[in-house]
């Protein structure tokens, strides 16, 4: 199943708003994402993202009480055996 999981805009790079992209933190994993759909997001802010694009912005509070749901179901687990396996895949 495919989740839409909140996460922390670290940066952003771009100015064509259907390209402008940045890095997102998902709990200590860090995403390239894409964010055509919010062109008003900012560093700092919390955004819902979903297969690589940021579909909203949310609230502080909002995103951590999600996160606590995830954790407590064990998917943040498998997004981050995920994250190794990529990982170690592209180390070979």
């Amino acid at each position: 199943m495919c989740l839409a999981v909140p996460g922390k805009i670290v940066s952003i790079s771009g100015d064509e708003p259907l390209t402008r992209a940045g890095k997102v933190n998902f709990g200590g994993i860090i995403k390239e994402v894409n964010f055509a759909y919010v062109p008003e997001a900012k560093v700092g802010d919390y955004v819902v993202v979903h297969v690589g694009f940021a579909l909203n912005i949310m609230d502080e509070a909002e995103a951590n009480l999600v996160f606590d749901y995830l954790r407590e179901m064990g998917d943040l687990a498998e997004l981050e055996e995920r994250d190794q396996e990529r990982a170690a895949e592209q180390a070979v």
